[in-house]
């Protein structure tokens, strides 16, 4: 069958119309419960309490194996009807706000407005919702579901939930495919991984008064010849490539030269080569940016020092257009009238297909905005949310093999 045949399949089968009903019928407790984990403070590295709100949904309705491994991962296992091999459906826990943000939500109509809302706690809920369609429906899959809630997608986070599913957890060697539910929007597939390094770099030097002591060397000089350096540097435009100086941090006083400056930085691309060469290059504009400034100024009471500190590494990845996961999802959307793209970015994606396993990410239903930002907002008006949700419905079943289809 092709992929759009596999798809109409499923569409026409009575027990997804069956699983579609109680989505519908769902609707209002997928809010709620979105609603509820949203409420949970989820700041970086501190998933816990949400963490275990959400393990104890994944308990409530009865999956086998519901465990929390030892990085703070939630899941629970479905199995399906064939040789144990798993198709993983993730959502992450985590937020980019920091604890003691303010994570009420605010409801206009079939709006929802809060820190984290859409991304990703609407995923969450939706997630139990889906699990709750396939066991009313009597759904059964070839491949065995591994509904995982996962830490450390944001930020310094570095993905270290899903790293560790794929490199560490125990049902690691059985999994053959991977999507992971982050946003609303259904039609944007994101089937590359942009790869990151980050860096930390502390320039330190012996200070001392901006007058008195004018002509010693000055981290914060080093510093800005670095970040002048990195903004000099060309980067192809295809592969997407990219390189930011993010955070900078330092100085005592207005009247004091700086013993120590510290930047964050963020380089990127779409292709591993050129962000291997990308990093290559800010390295060595660290160790120029140190001598320039060293051979500038005096070094008599100390030279200028650059420690370089690693906090991120995400690998670039593909999961490539023939691949068949990638003509299902494709397919499931185009079922709903969308018109689906196939995008890059950077999400818990991009861990599996560094490995070369098929991974994407999909939406959950529904509309949002204002990511990462304290107006973030999520609409849940039903006509909108279910449409998206039966595409993720149908994706997922022919992406694990729907019992009776093809």
């Amino acid at each position: 069958m092709t992929p759009d045949e596999t798809i109409a399949a499923i569409r026409a089968d009575a027990r997804f119309a069956a699983a579609c009903t109680k989505l519908a019928a769902d609707h209002a407790r997928m809010v709620e419960d979105c609603i509820t984990l949203t409420q949970i403070p989820a700041p970086p590295f501190a998933e816990e309490e949400r963490a275990a709100a959400y393990l104890a949904m994944l308990r409530d309705h009865g999956l086998e194996e519901v465990e929390q491994d030892e990085i703070g991962n939630v899941m629970g296992l479905r199995r399906g009807f064939g040789n144990g091999e798993i198709l993983v459906v993730a959502a992450h826990l985590d937020t980019v706000f920091p604890a003691g943000t303010d994570v009420r939500v605010r409801r206009e109509g079939t709006k929802l407005f809060a820190p984290g809302v859409s991304d990703d706690t609407w995923s969450l809920a939706v997630n139990l919702g889906l699990l709750r369609a396939l066991d009313a429906a009597g759904i059964r899959t070839r491949h065995d579901l591994l509904f995982v809630g996962d830490v450390g997608e944001e930020g310094l986070g570095d993905l270290r939930g899903i790293r560790h599913v794929f490199t560490k957890g125990r049902h690691r060697a059985r999994i053959r495919g991977f999507l992971t539910v982050d946003s609303p929007q259904v039609e944007g597939i994101v089937s590359g991984g942009v790869g990151s390094k980050r860096y930390r770099v502390t320039f330190q030097g012996p200070g001392g008064h901006s007058y008195a002591a004018f002509g010693l060397v000055n981290p914060m000089y080093a510093m800005a010849e670095c970040a002048r350096g990195l903004a000099g540097v060309k980067v192809p435009e295809s592969p997407p490539t990219t390189h930011c100086v993010s955070v900078v941090s330092g100085g005592t006083s207005i009247n004091a030269i700086a013993n120590r400056v510290v930047i964050e930085v963020d380089l990127r691309s779409a292709s591993a080569a050129e962000l291997a060469k990308l990093d290559r290059a800010f390295l060595d504009i660290v160790d120029l940016a140190v001598a320039t400034e060293n051979a500038a100024r005096s070094t008599t009471n100390g030279a200028i020092t650059a420690e370089i500190t690693p906090v991120g590494d995400r690998p670039a990845g593909e999961t490539p257009p023939a691949s068949p996961i990638r003509a299902l999802a494709a397919a499931a959307v185009s079922s709903e009238g969308y018109r689906p793209s196939f995008e890059w970015s950077s999400t818990d994606a991009n861990i599996p297909m560094s490995l070369g396993i098929p991974a994407l990410k999909i939406g959950a239903g529904g509309r949002g905005g204002r990511a990462h930002s304290l107006d973030e907002w999520l609409d849940v008006e039903p006509t909108e949310a279910l449409r998206g949700m039966r595409s993720s419905l149908a994706a997922i079943l022919a992406i694990a093999g729907m019992e009776g289809i093809g």
